[in-house]
């Protein structure tokens, strides 16, 4: 099992679940993608989540590792085209963050509209220079667009790891809350974001995040 979709009350809930990190692979690319088209048919917000004490600990190191050139170029654009299409969905998008976020996990929290996290031992951050690895544009986009401009020396250059509350101040996070309540916090908030005019959210969404937009999409082009 790679993500899920079920729609309430208009809004659907993607859950990545593949029992393990929730790791990027392609087959989760597909599946969430997958459920993303299924929620422009058939909802009016998108709230995306994870199974416990993980939300997405980034791109599968395993294929990775046994992948070709091409192969990994293409994971990584395909990471990087799901993130714009959350940072461009035409409707809220609500992260319910249900534990560790890391690397590509982080890169989709920063695509999301909202992001409401479990408080707990958990770690959000972009670790790439931990880990010998320069950011693709699309990330540094995604951190020029939505993190605190204090941090961006400490999240970027120096590749550190926030806790959840860190993360609220960072950026990469809205709210930290208890564990039992990330999903219905993330589902109040999609409620309340569904009841704006759409035209005008999208709208606004679009004008605002245009010129990052720019930047990121020819680099993600398949």
């Amino acid at each position: 099992m790679t993500a899920t979709i079920k729609i309430e009350n208009d809004i659907a809930i993607i859950t990545m679940d593949d029992g393990k990190a929730n790791a990027i692979s392609p087959a989760m690319l597909e599946s969430l993608n997958s459920a993303l088209d299924q929620a422009e048919k058939e909802a009016k917000a998108v709230v995306i989540t994870g199974r416990p004490d993980r939300f997405s600990a980034g791109f599968d190191l395993k294929t990775i590792m046994g992948a070709s050139p091409e192969e990994v170029r293409s994971l990584v654009n395909g990471g990087g085209a799901l993130a714009l299409r959350l940072f461009t969905l035409p409707m809220p998008v609500v992260a319910a963050c249900t534990g560790h976020g890391i690397a590509m996990g982080c890169f989709i929290l920063l695509g999301c509209d909202k992001r409401i996290g479990a408080t707990g031992p958990y770690k959000i951050g972009a670790n790439e220079t931990q880990i010998g690895m320069v950011l693709p544009v699309f990330a540094l986009e995604l951190c020029k667009a939505r993190l605190n401009p204090l941090y961006m020396t400490e999240s970027v250059i120096m590749g550190t790891l926030f806790t959840p509350e860190e993360a609220v101040t960072v950026g990469y996070l809205d709210k930290a809350v208890a564990p039992d309540q990330v999903l219905a916090e993330a589902m109040a908030e999609a409620e309340r974001l569904k009841a704006l005019p759409a035209a005008a959210l999208a709208g606004n969404k679009k004008i605002l995040r245009k010129p990052f937009v720019d930047v990121i999409a020819p680099t993600v082009a398949r």
